[in-house]
């Protein structure tokens, strides 16, 4: 009795098909990539809402070294938004070469790869999606990046805090330069391929 006879002999004494749970680990994947979704994209409402409080805050007590409180804020939420995005790529990537031809293996019919799962590959291939990615690429670079940098500006302007605070300072850059490099990393614009 060969491997694949044993296979559907197994399978129909459980009752589940290698396809039944392709499509379960499907379903379960496409969940948690919509909840991932979901809290990436509100990671830039949190930003928008940390950045604001802090620079009304800042402004109010006249203090500009409270703007050092921008930099680690952001670099943590946009690392936070950057792993999630990664992960959001990754599983349409799974879906696309490692789901995709399994299921229309356990179908038996070599059609079926091109037909299962269009979605993961045609939302891919519009002509605006390079734009859409440079776009998304700006907004990111000046949610996560430019605002730290520009609060750290004006504090090295306006501010005097002494040696230990200016230190913290370039230390907080150097970590807002480091995610902008990442961030273009993971957009495919430095030395690594699109997802």
């Amino acid at each position: 009795m060969s491997s694949e006879q044993r296979t559907e002999g197994n399978e129909r004494a459980s009752g589940i098909t290698v396809g039944q749970l392709l499509l379960t680990e499907y379903q379960t994947i496409k969940d948690e990539q919509k909840t991932r979704i979901g809290f990436r994209d509100n990671l830039l409402y949190v930003t928008l809402a940390a950045v604001t409080a802090v620079i009304a805050a800042a402004s109010q007590a006249k203090q500009p070294q409270m703007l050092l409180a921008l930099p680690p804020v952001c670099v943590v939420l946009g690392w936070t938004y950057l792993v999630n995005d990664e992960k959001i790529s990754a599983i349409g990537a799974y879906v696309r070469t490692e789901l995709r031809p399994r299921l229309a293996a356990a179908t038996g019919s070599p059609d079926t790869a091109e037909a299962v799962f269009q979605w993961e590959t045609v939302h891919r291939s519009d002509a605006r999606r390079r734009s859409r990615k440079l776009t998304q690429c700006a907004v990111d670079q000046g949610a996560f990046c430019a605002v730290p940098l520009a609060a750290l500006v004006v504090y090295w302007v306006q501010g005097d805090g002494g040696a230990l605070l200016i230190g913290l300072s370039v230390i907080e850059a150097l970590a807002v330069a480091g995610l902008a490099v990442q961030i273009l990393v993971y957009a495919g614009m430095l030395g690594r391929g699109d997802r």
